[in-house]
């Protein structure tokens, strides 16, 4: 009687100890897998880019993209920055930040160019980073100059 209670036990440990892992890796599941970005506590699952090939492709010709993902431009310092919005299909919240993370300023709702020449939105200052998100989201998410980025790239 007493082997067949140690048995039991032995095997609700197991049972336990299962279950408590399978939980653990179903609730890992649930947080950003890649890269992401967090602003005014919104978190943003971003496409980070560096290569100057991806810098100047950026997010043209795509037609959609979820709302809580965004395309991080990580610059080796910060400059004067400036972008278009040639071939691209969707409206984007353009958001400037500089070398300590702060936001500079945004260009909100930038629309499409469907011209053959497109102007630019610049930066108001020096900027390091630009996040780019859906047009509008930077309004809902009430964001402003001197919010924090946080970064979360590994």
């Amino acid at each position: 009687m007493i082997y067949r209670q140690q048995k039991l036990r032995s095997a609700h440990k197991l049972i336990l100890f299962l279950s408590i892992l399978v939980l653990g890796c179903s609730l890992s599941a649930c947080t950003a897998a890649g890269p992401y970005v967090r602003i005014n506590g919104q978190t943003v699952n971003v496409e980070v880019v560096k290569s100057l090939e991806k810098q100047a492709l950026g997010l043209m010709y795509r037609t959609e993209m979820a709302a809580d993902h965004g395309m991080l431009f990580i610059y080796p310092r910060a400059v004067p920055m400036s972008f278009w919005m040639k071939n691209t299909k969707i409206y984007l919240d353009i958001i400037y930040f500089d070398q300590n993370l702060k936001l500079i300023n945004i260009s909100a709702n930038t629309p499409p160019c469907r011209t053959p020449t497109c102007p630019g939105y610049p930066s108001a200052a020096p900027a390091q980073y630009v996040l780019e998100i859906n047009g509008g989201l930077a309004a809902q998410w009430k964001l402003e100059p001197g919010d924090l980025l946080e970064l979360h790239l590994d």
